[in-house]
C-alpha cells in the first residue's frame, strides 16, 4: 500500500494515511498519460490563425508589365506569392485542433499520474482546515514547512472560499477542484496537496 503523510495547516506532520491502491498504486501507463496531455494541449488551442492567399490580397488586378519583350520573366499579378506583399502559399487557416479520447483512457491517465506522484512521495494529505479569515501567509508558511517546491497543486473536493482566497495570491500554488484535475496539472506540480475529502472523492471517482 502507498501511504502519504498527513499535515495540518501549519505544516506539522500529524500522521500517515494509506492511499487507495486502485488509484494511487496502479501501474503507470506513460503512453496514455502522454496521449491525455497532448489532447489537453491540443484542445486548448484556439485555431484562429489565418493567412491570405493571392485571391484574398487586395490589388494585383492588372498585369504588371507586358508579356514579351522586356527580358524579364512573365508575370500576371503583383499579388502572386513570389512578390513582396503577395499571397501566402500553404499558409495556416482556421481549423479545429480538437482531439477525442475515451473516458476509460482519460481516467487511466489520471490514475497513472497520481500513482507516479505517490511513488515519488510528492503527495501530501492536508488535514482539517479551520480558517477564520483568508490569510495568504498561512498558505505560504504551509508550503515552506512541507518543502513543497515552486509548483504546488492544491486539490479540493468542494469549494473552500477561505482557503481559495488565501492561496490565490501565491503564484506557485494552483487550486483546482477534484472533478477538474487534469494530467497536465499533476505532471507540472512538484507537490500535490490533497484534503482527506479529496482522497475519498478521487478514489470513488477513479476506482
Amino acid at each position: 500500500m502507498t501511504s502519504a503523510r498527513v499535515v495540518d495547516v501549519s505544516g506539522a506532520v500529524t500522521g500517515e494515511l494509506e492511499l487507495p491502491g486502485a488509484v494511487f498504486d496502479a501501474e503507470v501507463n506513460t503512453v496514455v498519460m502522454h496521449q491525455a496531455l497532448m489532447r489537453q494541449l491540443s484542445n486548448g488551442r484556439q485555431g484562429t490563425h489565418a493567412t491570405r492567399t493571392r485571391g484574398k490580397v487586395s490589388g494585383g488586378g492588372r498585369k504588371p508589365y507586358r508579356q514579351k519583350g522586356t527580358g524579364r520573366a512573365r508575370q500576371g499579378s503583383i499579388r502572386a506569392p513570389q512578390w513582396t506583399g503577395g499571397g501566402v502559399v500553404f499558409g495556416p487557416h482556421p481549423r479545429s485542433y480538437r482531439m477525442e479520447m475515451p473516458r476509460k483512457q482519460r481516467r487511466l491517465a489520471l490514475r497513472s499520474a497520481l500513482s507516479a506522484k505517490a511513488r515519488e512521495s510528492q503527495v501530501i494529505v492536508l488535514g482539517e482546515v479551520n480558517l477564520e479569515a483568508p490569510r495568504t501567509r498561512t498558505v505560504v508558511e504551509l508550503c515552506r514547512a512541507v518543502e513543497a517546491g515552486r509548483r504546488v497543486l492544491l486539490v479540493l473536493a468542494t469549494h473552500n472560499e477561505l482557503l481559495e482566497k488565501s492561496a490565490r495570491n501565491v503564484p506557485e500554488v494552483r487550486v483546482v477542484l477534484a472533478g477538474n484535475v487534469s494530467v497536465r496539472d499533476l505532471l507540472a506540480a512538484e507537490t500535490v496537496l490533497l484534503t482527506q475529502e479529496t482522497v475519498e472523492h478521487i478514489a470513488e471517482f477513479l476506482a
